[in-house]
């Protein structure tokens, strides 16, 4: 234990960040989500890494594309209650690609690129053939959760005429989720500020969420903080006040 060091000075800063004190409890490749969902927030990442083994549990490494965004996240998320466990973040004395290799895990740079550029062309032809379920007024009608009889088709008539917003009050409908979204992930973000109650999904409409707080000033203040915040690169998440 005496080669922690608490103040930071010992390691350089670097574009990773070791997290410690993670909750063991839970499951892997739900960790690696939402620590990528409340780190985003402060650049792009490039992995994270986390492992089964028994030596590397309760232990995660996010991976930034620049040093300043893993300096502002290991300032602002320190003792960040993550699943109800305050994180300890320091800078990480080794580089990602020698962790990668210790797991088995690590792929030569140009390699691991033209692999993540083949995965985001494959996403982007997804995506594309999912754009008819994006269609906003679609979703807003959604919002309102009406009977389906009256939820319009997409390109039909009714759906290319906008609705009234709906006034400000304490229940936040969010829209433009990625599909991996978990309540957890949101309730990581949403829990931040003050009023929380709870998150809501809808397990047969994926990409929307309903988010509850006290009031209509504390759902207010945190519609204006995470408006537009991205849990992928591909989607800004769209905010708006949910139709009672």
């Amino acid at each position: 234990m005496a080669e922690i060091n608490t103040t930071g000075t010992e390691v350089p800063p670097n574009v990773t960040i070791y997290i410690n004190n993670l909750n063991e409890k839970i499951k892997l490749e739900e960790l690696k989500k939402s620590l990528h969902a409340v780190f985003s927030q402060f650049g792009k990442i490039l992995e994270v890494l986390a492992f089964k083994t028994l030596k590397h549990k309760g232990q995660a490494w996010v991976v930034f594309d620049e040093v300043s965004s893993a300096t502002n996240a290991l300032r602002q998320m320190q003792g960040f209650p993550f699943y109800d466990k305050p994180m300890r973040i320091q800078y990480a004395k080794t580089k990602s690609d020698v962790i990668a290799k210790a797991d088995g895990t690590f792929v030569p740079r140009e390699r691991r690129k033209r692999h993540e550029e083949k995965g985001k062309k494959k996403k982007e032809q997804h995506d594309a053939q999912a754009g008819l379920g994006l269609n906003p007024a679609y979703a807003a009608a959604y919002g309102a959760a009406p009977p389906l009889s009256q939820i319009p088709y997409p390109g039909g008539v009714k759906s290319l005429v906008p609705e009234a917003p709906a006034p400000p009050n304490n229940i936040l409908f969010v829209q433009n989720l990625p599909h991996e979204t978990t309540p957890m992930m949101l309730q990581m973000l949403f829990h931040q500020y003050h009023g929380f109650k709870e998150v809501r999904m809808v397990e047969t409409k994926p990409g929307i969420a309903f988010v509850e707080y006290t009031d209509e000033m504390q759902s207010t203040a945190a519609m204006q903080a995470l408006q537009g915040f991205k849990i992928t690169q591909q989607n800004p998440m769209l905010i708006t006040y949910a139709k009672k």
